[in-house]
């Protein structure tokens, strides 16, 4: 911790922050509507958010470790010994669990493309990852291709960065070597979403009762007509809401009805929750968003699908990038990493009860799971002995002795006795 940052503060002398030093998705980009589109008002989208959760929370809850192959290279078994394994299995750093640091992580790749870890390398051993907010990273690719990093710190002082030190994840990439901003890509959408939103808390904090005229004789002074709306304001509002309006001195009160643009809002901002999903991949039910033709069993098929099409891809991402920016040539050779999804995807208890069965053998085709297999994915201990070895089929017996065929009767003789 103190390799990095302490270089910043005591190496570098601090200077003011220049605007072309932020990456794009920090600065201020105005959507159509008007409203300013960038990763922090994005936050406070509810469906932005909701995805951002559901994607990084996925990835997080799921095992990460370390495997090695077996010498045969058929299969591989968990390394709890190297030291690789405990950074990203539970204590990345001094102050994060692994899963704190796979869900920032994933929020920061969500949102703007791209995460960021320093490794702080001791022995030539990674001892923690220091994960770095994207706007403190500036990058840049030089002529050879290679890519070099600086990295800011909160005084505004900055440090260039080795790439060896450097954790660089991507997301969809268009360049190859800098992820696509989420929130500039959806700025539209998501611009769309924060104008609905104030509009309908504008609607409900004026009562969420269509408006009217209210119509007296004569003109108004200044002071008149705010005396006027104050009092207006007070009939209609709070405790007296839906309270008969007593009207004087000629007075009239014109209502006007809900415009079709009004009656329309909700199901626009219904519309949106799919648009924002639509950029994020994520399916609406993930984020509470459902329409009344979903059973159950549609959405344990959501469920599935979910974490087959949106968690999937993220979760190779992470391994590659790990396997790539974590191991060593030599390392890689014999050690890969795994997020294991599989436990995202448990059923219902009978229909796992049901394909344990088969994978023991039931039904009479070959058992492909032992016991204390079955019992490692109900994180149960193993029982070893007979439990630790595959069953033969119970209902294939030994083949039924054949019948031994009599011996032909002997040919008759040709030969004619003769007289």
């Amino acid at each position: 911790m103190r390799g990095l940052f302490g270089a910043l503060v005591d190496g570098a002398e601090a200077k003011a922050q220049a605007l072309d030093f932020l990456p794009g998705f920090m600065l201020a980009r105005e959507s159509k509507t008007g409203k300013t589109v960038n990763y922090k008002t994005a936050l406070e989208v509810a469906t932005a958010l909701a995805c951002a959760r559901v994607l990084g929370e996925g990835i997080a809850q799921s095992p990460w470790k370390v495997f090695k192959r077996r010498p045969d290279r058929q299969g591989a078994d968990e390394d709890a010994a190297h030291p690789l394994h405990r950074v990203l299995y539970r204590r990345p750093n001094g102050w994060q669990t692994s899963f704190e640091f796979r869900e920032q992580r994933m929020l920061h790749l969500v949102f703007c493309g791209n995460a960021y870890a320093y490794k702080n390398v001791v022995g030539g051993r990674i001892v923690e990852l220091i994960p770095l907010e994207p706007n403190q990273v500036e990058v840049t690719r030089q002529r050879d291709l290679s890519l070099t990093y600086v990295v800011r710190a909160d005084d505004g002082s900055s440090r260039p960065v080795p790439a060896a030190l450097m954790w660089h994840t991507r997301g969809p990439s268009w360049n190859g070597w800098m992820g696509l901003e989420a929130v500039r890509i959806a700025r539209e959408a998501i611009g769309l979403s924060m104008a609905l939103e104030e509009s309908h808390a504008l609607l409900h904090k004026n009562g969420a009762h269509p408006s009217g005229t209210y119509s007296v004789e004569g003109a108004l002074t200044a002071d008149q007509h705010k005396q006027l709306t104050a009092w207006i304001k007070d009939q209609v509002g709070g405790a007296n809401r839906g309270a008969p309006l007593i009207l004087d001195r000629g007075a009239k009160w014109l209502a006007q009805q809900m415009s079709g643009v009004d009656a329309q809002h909700v199901e626009t901002r219904k519309h949106q929750v799919e648009e924002i999903c639509r950029f994020f991949r994520v399916f609406p039910q993930m984020v509470g968003h459902s329409d009344k033709t979903a059973t159950f069993a549609s959405a344990e098929a959501f469920f599935a699908a979910h974490v087959m099409h949106s968690l999937a891809p993220w979760a190779e991402r992470f391994d590659q990038s790990a396997d790539v920016n974590l191991l060593s040539e030599r390392e890689a050779a014999t050690h890969f990493t795994k997020v294991n999804l599989r436990g995202l995807l448990r059923g219902a208890i009978k229909d796992e009860g049901e394909y344990f069965a088969k994978a023991l053998g039931s039904g009479g085709g070959p058992a492909w799971l032992t016991q204390d297999e079955v019992r490692g994915f109900m994180d149960l201990n193993p029982m070893g002995g007979r439990a630790a070895e595959l069953r033969e089929p119970s209902n294939i017996g030994k083949p039924p002795k054949t019948q031994e065929e009599p011996e032909p009767p002997p040919a008759p003789d040709d030969e004619e006795d003769e007289d």
